[in-house]
This record gives structure tokens, sequence and C-alpha cells, in this order.
């Protein structure tokens, strides 16, 4: 099975299951897959994380997250007015260096079966055309503002106008690359004819990656974060992601603040935000790229520093969270996909270019979109990004560093060891958040694949000092008693998008979020 953004992505990797392959070759082919067919997310230009773990019992997690460029500086966003000039969200400026195609090569090198020429099949099919379905159609029209000043617009918006539902879209430019890369491996990418493009786009834009800098890119295996929730194993994503380590510290807290409260109640809700909030404020102070430092991740995913954090949550009001991040230190976008295959080997992998459709610029001689991740540092530490995230000097541009993410593809083992569930999230920082709840879901309410995904959730990042609610989440008394306890809560447009196969009685089920408009596909 395989659960993804983009049905056409998920058939793409089914294609391969059902040709012998195993999950690492799926996931690659939905990766390459996502970036014909979902464009504002999936992506030949950024990067992401992967987790691994084949039915014997290995389990390995890939990082393959962009990295600034060697000309990139502490204050390159900073105007002479020491405001944030706005050039790491739009422009070519904003991207570091591309790292997916590095990435997905290599995960299908370790641990795939089958030649990358025949895992990128069918991609270059749907590059050479596919048939434009709804959310295609409404993503590409939605973000005009962002396409239309850079060399997309010809490809996207042929004679001014979005590509219609029903209509067939052809990107004769990527389906180039992919062929190239296909008979060259990712070396065409990184020192061939795709990375003359790249250059030579970044020279005419004033953008920062050079030859050196793509040559340069190499992706890296870490040791995965492994921690426990109520006698259940999740596997996840260490630094430079931080999202393993997050959500290891948030769990570990709620586990210590003794059995789960009733779904939707206000204690509920005023356990889960408190834990998130003290779990983001270590993310956003003490997490970065540990090739520029020690994040103490043994520490914030340590039983005893939860039960320390756990005591400092009070059973009937809110934690203003300046007074408690005083306390502690003294002591869009993106696309997620599960894959499965039919001898229990899993794959959770979460890709991204930032943004929806990343920094707007458009490689036209190659036929992508590059990200924006650049906006991932602390461009002004201190000063929010484009999530609001408020972060430190640990994540501060520096040459060669891989910005602090959220992503976090997630592997959860049940209490005897078997595969249960494969998830994450698209969302920016909600993707800790949305994933976590998916896990709490199953494993503290006993819901359903489709109750855990679908009902209402919550988001606490610690700074803004708030509780963002889905529309209509919670009850009206329960508002009121998180406010009485002095929460600030507010309604935003939208939540955390998560993907998810989940192991039943007899199979799996799998399913893309109800709020989206993927699929899982399976056999």
């Amino acid at each position: 099975m395989v659960a993804s953004s983009s049905r056409l992505a998920a058939e793409a990797g089914v294609e391969i299951l059902k040709r012998g392959g195993n999950a690492v070759d799926a996931a690659v082919a939905v990766g390459f897959a996502l970036a014909v067919a979902y464009p504002e997310a999936g992506n030949l230009g950024g990067g992401g994380y992967m987790v691994i773990r084949m039915a014997d019992g290995r389990i390995a997690a890939l990082d393959y997250r962009e990295t600034a460029p060697a000309a990139a500086s502490r204050n390159m966003f900073v105007g002479p007015d020491g405001k944030l000039t706005g050039g790491s969200l739009i422009g070519p400026l904003a991207s570091g260096v591309p790292a997916a195609v590095a990435g997905l090569a290599e995960a299908l090198r370790r641990y795939g079966t089958l030649p990358l020429a025949e895992v990128l099949q069918p991609a270059i099919r749907l590059a050479d055309g596919l048939v434009v379905d709804r959310g295609l159609a409404a993503s590409i029209a939605g973000e005009r503002y962002r396409i239309e000043d850079f060399d997309g617009k010809s490809v996207f918006f042929p004679a001014g106008q979005a590509p219609r539902e029903g209509s067939r879209l052809s990107q004769p430019a990527l389906a180039r690359t992919l062929r190239l890369i296909a008979a060259e491996g990712a070396a065409a990418f990184y020192t061939g004819s795709i990375a003359d493009s790249i250059v030579a786009h970044m020279k005419r834009g004033g953008g920062l990656i050079t030859r050196a800098d793509l040559a340069a890119y190499r992706p890296l295996w870490r040791q995965p974060v492994k921690s426990s929730y109520r006698g259940h194993t999740l596997i996840g994503m260490p630094p430079s992601s931080s999202g393993g380590t997050t959500m290891a510290e948030a769990l570990n807290i709620l586990e210590a603040l003794g059995p789960a409260a009733p779904f939707g109640s206000a204690r509920r809700v005023h356990q889960v935000a408190s834990a998130f909030q003290r779990a983001f404020i270590d993310r956003n102070s003490k997490l970065g790229d540990p090739a520029f430092g020690n994040p103490p991740v043994a520490t914030l995913i340590s039983r005893q520093y939860a039960a320390r954090l756990a005591r400092t949550v009070a059973k009937d009001r809110a934690t203003p969270t300046p007074r408690l991040a005083k306390v502690m230190s003294e002591g869009n976008e993106t696309s997620h996909y599960s894959v499965v295959d039919v001898s229990g080997n899993a794959v959770a992998n979460t890709t991204t270019i930032n943004d929806l459709f990343g920094s707007g610029v458009y490689v036209s001689g190659a036929g992508f979109f590059l990200n924006n991740t650049m906006d991932d540092f602390a461009s002004r530490p201190g000063a929010a990004n484009l999530y609001g995230l408020v972060q430190g000097e640990v994540n501060a541009i520096a040459p060669g560093k891989r910005a602090l993410s959220a992503m976090s593809p997630t592997i959860v083992l049940d209490r005897a060891g078997r595969l249960l569930l494969i998830t994450g999230a698209r969302g920016g920082p909600r993707i800790i958040t949305t994933t976590s709840q998916v896990i709490l879901n199953v494993i503290d309410h006993r819901m359903s694949l489709a109750d855990a995904m679908s009902a209402p959730r919550i988001h606490h990042q610690a700074l803004p000092d708030s509780i963002r609610v889905e529309a209509g989440g919670l009850e009206p008394a329960v508002v009121r008693a998180l406010e009485a306890m002095g929460y600030a809560l507010y309604e935003p447009s939208s939540s955390g998008r998560v993907v998810s196969i989940m192991r039943v009685r007899g199979g799996y089920e799998g399913m893309d979020d109800p709020r989206a408009t993927g699929a899982a596909v399976g056999y």
C-alpha cells in the first residue's frame, strides 16, 4: 500500500510494488512522481527526511535536507534598517542547495532492489502528460502570484490561464531531466547538464548556488530517534529535523502526566497543549544541525527530563510561555507519504520545498521549482519566520548548514514490536503536533485510522502563546473552560495534513488527510 497527497504518485508507487520492488523502491518512485504530479510540494528542487524499517528489524534515517550555499551569510536577509527583507521567501536568494535527487538515489542504493532507471519510469510517463485533477488545478491557480513572476508562468499559465480540471498538462523540460537522471544517475543533477541549468539560472537571478555547492552536496544517514509511549515504540527523525525529538519529548510529558483525559475535554486539551508548548520551547532554542553544535537529544527525550517538565504543568491553569521559558532555561509546504510492501518493509518519507511552490523560481531548462528553505533558518534570531516560529542562535544561517525542520516521518510499533503505523504530515511546525495527535488518537483513544485522521486537532508552538484550534473543533463549554484557565484560542483557516497507513486485522488501511485530496492505493 502507498498513501500519498497525490493519487497519481501513490499509483506510481504501487506500480513499482507490483513489478516486484520493495517499499524503498516504491518510495523513491513516489518521490519522483510527486515532483511531476504535485509540484506545490513534491520536488526535485527541495529535500526531506526518510525513516525506514525493514521487515528484518533494521531501521534507518536518511537526512536529505537542503544546505545553505557556501556564499550564504548570517545576516543576508537583514536590511540596512535592521528589518528582515523578505528575500528568504521569494526569489533566488531563498533557495538552499537542492537535495531530493541525491536523497532518493541514496535510499535506493542502500535499501532498494530495482535500478533507478526502472523506478523513474512512472514519473517520466507522468511528465510526458497527465490529466489535471481538482487539487492540482486549484493549487496552481491559488499560487499564481508566486509562479507568474518567474519562468514557470509559461508552463503553468499558458495563454495566461491556469490548467483546468480534466485538461492535460505536459512538462517536457521535466521529462528530459528525469530521463537524464534515469540514464546517468544523480550525477546528472549535481555535476552534469542539469547542474549547468541551475547555476545559469542562479547567475541570471542573483542567487547563490554554485556548481561547487551542487557537487559537494551529500545526504547523510543518521541514527533514528527511538522512544516509547505507553509501551509502543516510535521510530523518528533526529536533527537536523526536530520532528522525532520534539514528538518524543511531548509524548513523554503526556505519559508523565498520567492517564489520558477524555478526548475533546478541556483537561485533555490542556494536557496536550502544555506538552507541545514545553517541547517547542526546547525545539526552538536547543535543536539545530548537529554539524554546527551538539543538540542535547538524549536529554530532551529522557523520562527524567519529561517528569521534571510535567511537574510544571498546573492542573487548572495555563503557563505563559515567557515565564515557562525562563524556568526551563534554568534547568506550507510539505508532502508526506507512507509505504508498506508485502514483506512488511515500511517507509515514512516527508519532502518539501518549504512554502507552496517554494521560492517561485522555476529552472526552465530543467523543469522544476527551487525551494525557499533559507526561511527555515533564523534569519534574525529572536524574530518570527514564515510559520511564526521564534528560533534562537543555534539555527542562525551559516554556509553549508542544514536548517532546522519540523518534518516528522514516523513509524510506530505495537507493544509486541510489530509494525502498527506509518505516518507523517505537512504543515510547517504543525507537522509535529498533527502527527503526534494521530498517534495519540490511535494509542490513547483507541480510534480507527479514519477517526484518528479526521478528529479535530489543536496546535501550540510556544510562541505565539496561544492554542490554534480547528474551526468548530471544540465544544463551546470547552472553549470557555480553557479561556478561564488563561489560554488564548484562535481558529485559523487550516491545520496540518497527515498521511498514514495502519496495520489492521487482515492487512492494512491507508488514507490521506480528509482535509486534502490525495489517496491511498493498495492491492
